[in-house]
């Protein structure tokens, strides 16, 4: 894939999808409580067909999906690909069971998933989770015993407030992760509690505590000591869509500034007169153009099934994150300030876009990952 563009009928559906989202959907995201589950806005995308497409399509999908919601309502976006990075693990290493019991829920709207996978020592070494999972005999005997968790999981979004949990937990099958499993943990498991954490975000973060939480062989995500496969395989999915994320941002604030610079008298003219003003306009665009074909270029890779995902997908977040971080800050600016004000688009995106750069792989951890992938080309030559 070496360019992108879109189809007609593609583009017809992003801008229904933007239209939905700045209409139907933004009243519902006003309307809820910041740092709590907004369940009204996610039964709206499941009445939609939103939330089964972000199962039912493709990585390129999902990155057109994420791009347009967030132009029109971030809430809207955040939710959706909230749900979708919770239970992807469930839809692709669960049980027949697991399947039918949760992600009917999920699709409509009705059971809020969450992904537990970082930790208080474990952000972005993911491979180096504590949370502990120590055989009992005694947890589902029938099915030839399980394991008690014992530990902790912090800055899970949608936590303390969701209906079930992906967790990881160290079985100990290996060192490092080679002793990963993954579980579907429901929230209502005797053991298992919770408290909000006050971050710098509109919808839920938390913490979790778990205290001989039970766990049994029907609540795993695909075979003990295989879950950090369970979890990489979920973030290659979901990094390029959070690339999405960003890019929508960007373009949001871009067109704001579009608009507010050809208008805006200053020095004898509009600010869109001055030198200074277009040339920044036009860097912001120009980063925010790359940023969107590096994301779909990743997209594409996943969708085929090539084997240079994780790198292609860590460029594409870092570049996208970066780029909406850079284009945000500058619509700022250039609006000076009446961007500042509670409730102005830019003040709100200005808040959104910094979390982007730290979860599901800080940029730090992206740039990792693609030296890594980088180098072991070399070697393999």
């Amino acid at each position: 894939m070496t360019g992108f563009a879109l189809g007609v009928d593609q583009e017809e559906w992003c801008g229904q999808l933007r239209a939905l989202a700045a209409e139907r959907l933004r009243p519902l995201a006003e309307k809820g409580e910041p740092g709590r589950v907004n369940r009204p806005l996610l039964a709206a995308l499941g009445e939609l067909g939103l939330l089964e497409r972000v199962f039912a399509s493709g990585a390129l999908e999902l990155c057109l999906l994420r791009e347009s919601l967030a132009y029109g309502c971030t809430e809207a976006e955040t939710a959706l690909a909230l749900q979708g990075l919770g239970a992807y693990p469930v839809l692709r290493a669960g049980s027949e069971e697991q399947r039918e019991r949760w992600l009917p829920g999920v699709r409509a709207g009705r059971a809020v998933a969450a992904f537990a996978l970082s930790e208080p020592g474990a952000g972005s070494d993911a491979a180096a989770l504590a949370l502990a999972a120590t055989a009992d005999p005694a947890v589902d005997a029938a099915a030839g015993g399980g394991w008690r968790l014992n530990g902790e999981k912090c800055w899970i979004s949608n936590a303390p407030e969701a209906d079930f949990y992906t967790v990881f937990a160290r079985t100990g099958e290996g060192p490092g992760a080679k002793g990963v499993s993954a579980f579907l943990v429901p929230a209502d498991r005797p053991g298992l509690s919770g408290a909000p954490l006050d971050m710098l975000s509109p919808h839920p973060i938390g913490s979790l505590t778990f205290d001989g939480v039970p766990v049994g062989p029907r609540d795993l995500l695909g075979e003990p000591g295989r879950g950090f496969r369970v979890a990489m395989d979920t973030l290659n999915l979901f990094r390029p869509s959070v690339g999405a994320f960003a890019v929508g941002m960007a373009r949001a604030a871009l067109d704001a500034t579009l608009a507010y610079t050809a208008d805006r008298t200053a020095f004898g003219g509009t600010l869109s007169d001055l030198q200074a003003v277009a040339h920044r306009v036009a860097e912001m665009a120009t980063r925010t153009e790359a940023a969107r074909l590096l994301v779909y270029a990743a997209a594409g890779a996943y969708d085929r099934g090539a084997g240079d995902v994780p790198r292609r997908a860590a460029m594409a977040k870092l570049l996208a994150t970066e780029t909406a971080q850079y284009v945000v800050d500058h619509a700022v600016q250039l609006h000076g300030a009446v961007a500042l004000q509670r409730g102005h688009l830019l003040e709100h995106l200005y808040r959104e876009v910094r979390a982007p750069r730290i979860y599901e792989g800080a940029s730090e951890v992206q740039r990792t990952i693609i030296a890594k992938e980088l180098y072991a080309g070399v070697a393999a030559r």
